[in-house]
């Protein structure tokens, strides 16, 4: 377990040293066990430049990179930073005067960097990735192509069964087969020299990875996400996924450019365009090789990574109980919006006790997925509240329809945020503008759960949780019975519920006939 005293904020930055650029993340943990992202930075740095010859740093190359992690972990400093961790990967790992770089840091930076081994790389990127996506049991195959290796593993949200670093990478590649200074196009016979390269390398894991069966891929790494941007704006295709056919048109386009030309591509960063050709022959071999018609693309990695393993060492975390990733998210962004827990978590339990009696008596049909974005919806409906109390539900929408949650498709989002802006003041109409571009069926979804919502929230509008239990008991063509539990006086919550009869009544075409046992 990480030392940290929950009862104060705490400020970590990560800082990870790759073979072509140094990243950092600097976040706050708070209090109430949710973090706040205070920055991100990259720069470029060619950490392995010239190295993979012989296996040696060189002096320029290090200076680049002590340079920038000073200023770093000075950044970081100015930020509050009580802690400071700083990894390296392939470049460092691999190099005969590796101790040269680490004394440099020590003396010069002030900061101990640990040297880490592909398998902890690929560990990492695979907690760093699979913590942004809804996995659950299933496996999936995760490739990460960096500057120097290539990580290759096998996994579903929490385990992996495969790990795999090859010395395999966009830097490592181009110096092999491009000669250094060489600007123009680079022909078909010398790419085909580095997919030949890439095949011989990765011979031992496709064969493994072909052994298990798995439901989706993911791509990760600078190298892999420029690539699905390029591809994205010459082909189009969905947004997140690269299709191999569109990758192979983009290999070839880019190799018949020079390197000014390659340069100004849509789409490209320029500081890869010297060593995006090899990185697309990796890419391209991989998915060759495995038969893999497309893949999804991830901007997380290492870095992420590192924040899911420190926050995992941290009892209270949803990362340390093993929580799904959506739940993991919905959570963290509560609590980053301080919302007020004990009401949300009140709400969210008469919510789905309201879901699940109305399902016994046959008011809706609903399943399991849309009780569960009733749930995450009931938790989050007063984020807005952060903003300010007037209009909050409004604030709440925007906040949940643009908050990047992990693990939801768009569509789910939409509900989401549709549900927390209609918990009160206005039922919803299909015409309103985050209706109106919605099919029909989740139109009435929306308006069926925010029944729901709204009538949880009214049954603790004092916030004081006096109602402790709510079901539906029966129906008929023009009536719902509602019967409420409060063995203290709920006068409040009970009074209001006559504020919510219109969209009880849109809902389901019928009144709200409400009993109260107990001392309300």
């Amino acid at each position: 377990m990480n030392n940290w005293n929950p009862r104060s904020d705490h400020v970590v930055s990560f800082i990870d040293l790759g073979t072509n650029s140094v990243r950092m993340m600097v976040v706050r943990l708070n209090p109430n066990y949710s973090y706040t992202l205070i920055s991100q930075e990259k720069e470029v740095v060619r950490l392995g430049e010239s190295e993979f010859g012989d296996n040696t740093l060189r002096r320029e190359a290090m200076d680049r990179t002590v340079l920038v992690c000073h200023k770093f972990v000075q950044l970081s400093k100015a930020y509050g930073a009580d802690e400071i961790i700083m990894i390296a990967t392939s470049a460092a790992r691999e190099a005969t005067n590796q101790n040269v770089l680490v004394e440099r840091m020590r003396e010069e930076v002030g900061v101990e960097l640990g040297v880490i081994s592909g398998i902890e790389e690929a560990r990492l990127i695979h907690l760093g990735v699979s913590s942004g996506v809804d996995l659950g049991t299933r496996d999936a195959l995760f490739i990460d192509i960096g500057g120097g290796s290539t990580e290759v593993i096998i996994g579903d949200q929490e385990r992996y069964s495969m790990l795999d670093s090859l010395m395999l990478g966009a830097i490592r590649t181009t110096s092999m087969f491009i000669p250094e200074g060489h600007k123009g196009p680079v022909d078909e016979n010398l790419y085909s020299k580095m997919k030949r390269h890439a095949r011989g390398v990765m011979v031992h894991t496709v064969r493994s990875a072909s052994m298990v069966k798995y439901d989706q891929v993911w791509g990760s790494s600078g190298t892999i996400v420029n690539l699905a941007e390029m591809a994205a704006r010459a082909y189009g295709g969905r947004p997140g996924v690269l299709r191999f056919s569109h990758l192979k048109k983009l290999a070839a386009m880019l190799r018949s450019l020079d390197l000014a030309s390659r340069r100004l591509v849509p789409g490209i960063n320029p500081e890869r365009a010297d060593i995006i050709i090899a990185g697309a022959a990796i890419l391209e071999t991989f998915m060759e090789e495995l038969h893999i018609e497309e893949l999804n693309v991830s901007d997380r990695g290492v870095l992420n990574g590192m924040l899911v393993d420190y926050l995992s060492g941290i009892e209270g975390y949803p990362h340390a109980q093993r929580m799904s990733v959506r739940e993991t998210s919905v959570l963290q962004l509560g609590r980053s919006c301080n919302v007020d827990e004990q009401h949300a978590e009140t709400v969210l339990r008469l919510a789905l006790e309201l879901f699940d009696s109305a399902k016994e008596i046959g008011l809706h049909n609903l399943g399991s997925k849309e009780r569960e974005l009733l749930r995450y919806a009931a938790y989050l409906h007063d984020v807005g509240d952060f903003i300010s109390f007037d209009n909050h539900h409004s604030h709440s929408y925007y906040i949940v329809r643009n908050a990047d949650l992990l693990g939801f498709e768009g569509r789910e989002i939409a509900i989401m945020a549709n549900l927390v802006l209609y918990h009160r003041k206005r039922p919803p109409r299909r015409k309103d503008p985050g209706m109106a571009d919605l099919d029909e069926r989740t139109q009435q979804n929306i308006i069926t759960l925010s029944a729901f919502l709204r009538l949880a929230e009214t049954l603790d509008r004092s916030h004081a949780g006096l109602v402790s239990g709510v079901r539906f008991t029966k129906k008929d063509k023009s009536e719902v019975v509602l019967e409420v539990v409060a063995e203290v006086d709920a006068s409040l919550e009970i009074w209001g519920l006559d504020d919510d009869q219109k969209a009880f009544h849109k809902a389901f075409d019928r009144s709200l006939r409400v009993k109260v046992r107990g001392a309300a």
